[in-house]
């Protein structure tokens, strides 16, 4: 598929078939999400793949979810047979900015504008849901509510130092509609040329 046609295609599924997703496209989709920047080349990312019907009904056990009486948008996202689960080290980013070759030795966290650790993790998720667009998959990354971070590493062993970020849901499309979508907002209602205009 074309890049350009991609970035069209590209947007927030949140409901998915039951079909599982090929091994292939799979192994594509992971090795996509290592090909994200990293800031200091820190490379601190790992994630948590589950896609086996006990792992990921164990996740949204885990993360709260009313299995049983589930809403419109759990009934769809409880479907998706692949959930990868993108967590960042914190203590990674620190470590190596207190080499020689960064200085920061006191490994301050003040010294960082925004948590890169956190934006490198968003990057990679992107890369998973383009590649999932070009494997003719859907793809929908959400957050992991503050309560069920602790349990979620609990159910899969998630040492403490990695935090998780969100998660990305990925499977078949369901072709039924999912109701109404609202618009992107139009270009220039957003780009800001030379300096800042309009409310944005």
């Amino acid at each position: 598929m074309e890049y350009a046609e991609v970035l069209r295609r590209r947007r927030m599924v949140r409901r998915f078939t039951a079909q599982p997703v090929a091994d292939e496209a799979r192994a594509r989709i992971l090795a996509a999400a290592v090909r994200g920047p990293s800031a200091g080349f820190v490379q601190g990312c790992s994630f948590l793949v589950l896609d086996r019907p006990e792992q990921t009904r164990r996740f949204w056990v885990a993360s709260g979810a009313e299995l049983e009486a589930p809403d419109r948008w759990l009934e769809g996202m409880s479907r998706a047979p692949l959930i990868v689960v993108p967590l960042s080290s914190k203590e990674a980013y620190l470590d190596r900015y207190a080499q020689p070759d960064k200085g920061w030795t006191d490994r301050d966290e003040g010294r960082w504008p925004v948590p890169y650790w956190h934006v490198d993790a968003g990057m990679a998720a992107l890369l998973m849901l383009l590649t999932a667009v070009d494997e003719g998959l859907g793809g929908c990354f959400f957050g992991v509510p503050r309560a069920a971070i602790q349990p979620v590493r609990e159910a899969f062993g998630v040492p403490p130092e990695w935090q998780p970020v969100g998660a990305v849901a990925i499977g078949h499309p369901d072709p039924a509609p999912s109701g109404q979508r609202r618009a992107r907002k139009p270009l220039d209602e957003v780009v800001h040329r030379g300096e800042w205009r309009g409310p944005g």
